[in-house]
């Protein structure tokens, strides 16, 4: 059974070689080469992840990525022309599971293709039930993957979901960014990988905490973060 997959790319050929390349391991490409043709065929099609263009004629890729972040969770792969931290930055705020530079070989792009699917399905099996999870005024409920601050629902990407559940599981205990990489993306990383840091400051954002003095995410130097427990002081 082919797994399906789509294709957001205004290079015709480079989106053509992927599709080539992706079919001989058994996925079904679908191709899109504007930003609203992209999005058009992300409302009308059951993909198991999308691989998305940041460059897009009618409609760039942050804001497609935007546009199906209010009615999917499909894992979504960017390609960023140069690799440019700005870049991957903004596609990691906006709710990208992944990212490459258009220099990817097509070894890699497998990798990661594998890896955003794989975690998919791991969230999808872990939100098939579960107690909720309450610390202070934070409320998570799995069954649902609401989440609220003080009775204010917020709208988290789904590896911001991951990361704020798994250090709210862990309360009052430093979680290093390694493990929360391990437990919460499931894939190979690089010791200095500062995506967990992007998605932290994009949680605080969300939460209004101040990382200065934070009421829920503390930053633990050299060693990770941590979720503080009501009335708990911060670790020194």
């Amino acid at each position: 059974m082919s797994t399906p997959l789509l294709v957001i790319d205004d290079d015709q050929k480079l989106s053509g070689l992927i599709r080539e390349y992706l079919e001989i391991f058994g996925y079904t490409v679908s191709l899109a080469h504007t930003g609203p043709a992209g999005l058009d065929a992300a409302r009308g099609g059951a993909f198991a992840a999308i691989i998305l263009d940041v460059m897009l004629p009618g409609m760039d890729g942050f804001a497609v990525l935007r546009q199906i972040r209010s009615f999917s969770d499909v894992p979504v792969l960017m390609l960023t022309g140069l690799g440019d931290e700005p870049d991957r930055i903004m596609g990691l705020e906006n709710g990208a599971d992944d990212y490459l530079p258009k220099t990817f070989s097509t070894r890699e792009l497998l990798a990661r293709l594998r890896a955003v699917i794989r975690r998919s399905q791991v969230r999808q099996r872990a939100a098939g039930g579960g107690k909720q999870i309450v610390v202070g005024d934070l409320e998570i409920d799995p069954d649902t993957r609401a989440v609220t601050v003080g009775g204010k629902a917020l709208t988290l990407t789904p590896v911001e979901y991951e990361m704020l559940a798994t250090l709210a599981r862990s309360a009052g205990r430093i979680r290093t960014r390694e493990q929360l990489l391990l437990e919460v993306a499931d894939r190979d990383f690089e010791v200095f990988d500062r995506s967990i840091d992007v998605h932290i400051s994009s949680l605080r954002r969300k939460m209004g905490d101040d990382p200065r003095a934070p009421r829920y995410i503390q930053t633990v130097r050299s060693a990770g973060y941590l979720l503080l427990k009501p009335g708990a002081e911060p670790v020194a």
